[in-house]
This record gives structure tokens, C-alpha cells and sequence, in this order.
């Protein structure tokens, strides 16, 4: 396990886009203002909502607080995880595998702060059992055969990925001028893990393109991707501890909720079956007969067939609940983030004041520091 970096950190990311000019040459330019890109918090609220807003259906993001591999398997099917971790400048030994083409979206990060969005649109786009929408699915067609450079200044140019990805940005009392980090400074990045066509890859826009991390299959690149993460998380766990590891998932409440239909339909079988042991016409019309032959001839087989199936339904149900009430809590949680508490906290001091009490509230604060 590990200790979550649960404030907004300063993300890594270089301070230039990439501008055509004529002959076909692009060369860097500076980012203008209307152009920014907020940080982010790293946490699977903000996440799962950032993919909702892009226009993604089915899929969630989960936070992950250690790499049990019984947590894996009940998360299942996982599409690709995102690790966040304080950057440094340290060459690690990679396979850049530069002549993989369009079978891997692979994005160079071009902007300030959009390692987060890039991150998770790094296993979106790589992903065709997701339902991305026509929007981001535009987006990957039009960008299939464009260097990764272009890539990135696709997602930069694209209004509704920047929207979505700013609408999480926090009013700021003062303006800051934006700077490049310095050694001193906490600079985290994202990274992301998502298995393609029988290869996993480790795909980091700071990176000249995607690192072949070795064959795999989707039953079994969670085995071989988790020993990687530990043995990065060990190698710089001497002086830093903050680490997150998201997972995203498919939408959980959804896959319950098929889970209930599957069940609800056993069940009107094994149902079906008793009524035809007791001499009965069946009258459910959904009935597969040859199903039902592999349901037991036994009618207390049958029952206890149905018990289970009620307990197995009851227990889905619980879960949708919980995930329901946590959905509830992530949307709570995110309005928190976004709301302007500035005036408030303008007028409540000015009321302290008014009251002749923020004076000493004040002097009482300097002597306890």
C-alpha cells in the first residue's frame, strides 16, 4: 500500500504547442492564456466525471490502494490503469517502440497540466470495447496517421476535451504567474498502462512514443503489469511516498445491474422447470427449454437453486445501492471542488471585523504558531 497524494501538485508538462507554418514545417509557439489547462485533483470523482463530460458512456474510474490481485479480479473487466507519481529527471532504461503506427493512439504531451486528461485518454482511445462517443471517435480517425506531436496538439485544439478538463479548475484569490519547475518543486506526471493487440504498453506523453513492456493477453497483463508498478513504487519509495494508482473500469452499476437480469432469468427457469415437474404448463414465454436441461430434476434441487439465486440478487442490489450512494457522494464531492467559497469567506471576515473580533482572532493564531 501506499500514501495517496491527495492535494492538486504541480504536473509536468512542457510550456510550447506546436504551430503550422508554411511549407508543412511546425515549430514550437508559446501557449496563450485562453489556452491553459487547470491542474487537477487526482482522485477517481474527478475522473469519472471528466470522461462523462468527453462523452464517454460505460466506464468508470476507481482508485486503487494496493495491487491485491483479489481487488483486481472483482474490478474486472479493468481496460487500463493510471499512475501518478513525482517526476524526476532520471533516465530509465525503456523500449520506445517508434514503428507501431496507428495501432497505438499515442499522444506526445505538448501543453502545461494535461498529463491527467492525456493519461486517461491514452486508454480510452486504445480501447474499442469502449464507447468513447463521436467526438472523441472523430478525433482518433482524423489524428490515426499524425505524429504524436500532432496528436498532442490535437487534444490541445480540441475545445470540448480543454472544457471538460477545466470545468475543475478552483476560483484563486491571487494570480500566479505560471513558471517552469524547478529540482525543488513536487512535480507529479501521469503515466498509463493499457494492454494493445497482444502487447502492453506503458504509454507517457513526456516519452518519445509508446514502451513495449513485453506480450500479454486481457486475462493476463494485470499479472505482469502489477510487479512493474511495485518495483517503480520501491525504487523511489526511500524519499517519496506519494503515489496514486487508478484503474478504469467498466461503469459498475451497470454490470449489476446485468448481473440481476441474468439472475432474474435463471431463476424464471429453474421456476419454469418446477412448474413442469408438478405436472404444469409453463407460462413464461422466454423459456429455453434446452436450458432448462441443465437446471436440476430434483424439486428440492430446484429450490435451493432459487434460494441461492434470491440471496445471489439480493446481494447485487445491496452493491447497486452502494454504488448508487457513491456516485451521489463523488457528484456532492466535486461541486464542493468547483465552488467559489471566495465571497463568502470575503464577507465573513469583513463581518468578523465589523464586530471589532477578526483583530484578536488574529493575534491569537500568531501565538500558537
Amino acid at each position: 500500500t501506499w500514501k495517496r497524494s491527495s492535494k492538486r501538485e504541480t504536473f509536468l508538462g512542457p510550456t510550447f504547442r506546436w504551430q503550422s507554418v508554411q511549407g508543412g514545417i511546425w515549430v514550437r509557439a508559446s501557449t496563450t492564456m485562453s489556452e491553459t489547462w487547470t491542474t487537477i485533483e487526482s482522485d477517481p470523482a474527478v475522473f469519472t466525471e471528466l470522461v462523462e463530460r468527453m462523452g464517454v458512456k460505460g466506464v468508470q474510474v476507481e482508485e486503487l490502494y494496493s495491487l491485491d490481485e483479489d481487488l483486481l479480479q472483482e474490478l474486472r473487466p479493468v481496460y487500463g490503469l493510471i499512475f501518478l507519481f513525482k517526476w524526476t529527471n532520471e533516465k530509465l532504461d525503456a523500449k520506445v517502440d517508434k514503428e507501431v503506427g496507428s495501432k497505438v493512439f499515442f499522444a506526445s504531451q505538448v501543453i502545461n497540466n494535461a498529463c491527467a486528461t492525456q493519461a486517461i485518454l491514452s486508454i480510452l482511445m486504445n480501447c474499442p470495447q469502449i464507447d468513447i462517443g463521436e467526438e472523441l471517435k472523430s478525433l482518433r480517425d482524423f489524428t490515426a496517421e499524425f505524429p504524436p506531436e500532432l496528436k498532442g496538439l490535437s487534444i490541445n485544439n480540441c475545445e470540448s476535451i480543454r472544457k471538460a478538463h477545466n470545468s475543475f479548475s478552483r476560483p484563486e484569490p491571487y494570480a500566479v504567474e505560471d513558471k517552469n519547475g524547478s529540482n525543488d518543486d513536487d512535480l507529479f506526471h501521469f503515466v498509463s498502462f493499457v494492454p494493445i493487440d497482444g502487447t502492453l504498453y506503458e504509454l507517457d506523453g513526456l516519452k518519445e512514443g509508446p514502451v513495449s513492456l513485453g506480450p500479454c493477453s486481457e486475462d493476463d497483463w494485470l499479472q505482469k503489469v502489477c510487479p512493474m508498478i511495485e518495483q517503480r513504487i520501491e525504487k523511489y519509495s526511500k524519499h517519496e511516498i506519494r503515489f496514486n494508482l487508478m484503474a478504469v473500469v467498466k461503469n459498475r452499476k451497470e454490470m449489476l445491474e446485468g448481473e440481476v437480469e441474468h439472475l432474474s432469468m435463471l431463476k424464471r427457469r429453474a421456476e419454469s422447470k418446477i412448474e413442469r415437474l408438478n405436472g404444469g404448463q409453463s407460462t413464461s414465454m422466454d423459456i429455453d427449454e434446452e436450458a432448462e436441461e441443465n437446471l436440476p430434476d430434483s424439486l428440492d434441487a430446484l429450490q435451493d437453486k432459487i434460494s441461492n439465486i434470491d440471496a445471489q440478487i439480493s446481494n447485487c442490489k445491496n452493491r447497486i445501492r452502494m454504488e448508487e450512494e457513491k456516485m451521489s457522494s463523488w457528484r456532492e464531492e466535486n461541486i464542493r471542488r468547483k465552488h467559489n467559497y471566495i465571497p463568502f469567506l470575503f464577507n465573513f471576515l469583513k463581518v468578523l471585523a465589523e464586530k471589532k473580533q477578526l483583530k484578536p482572532l488574529i493575534e491569537k493564531a500568531r501565538q500558537k504558531v
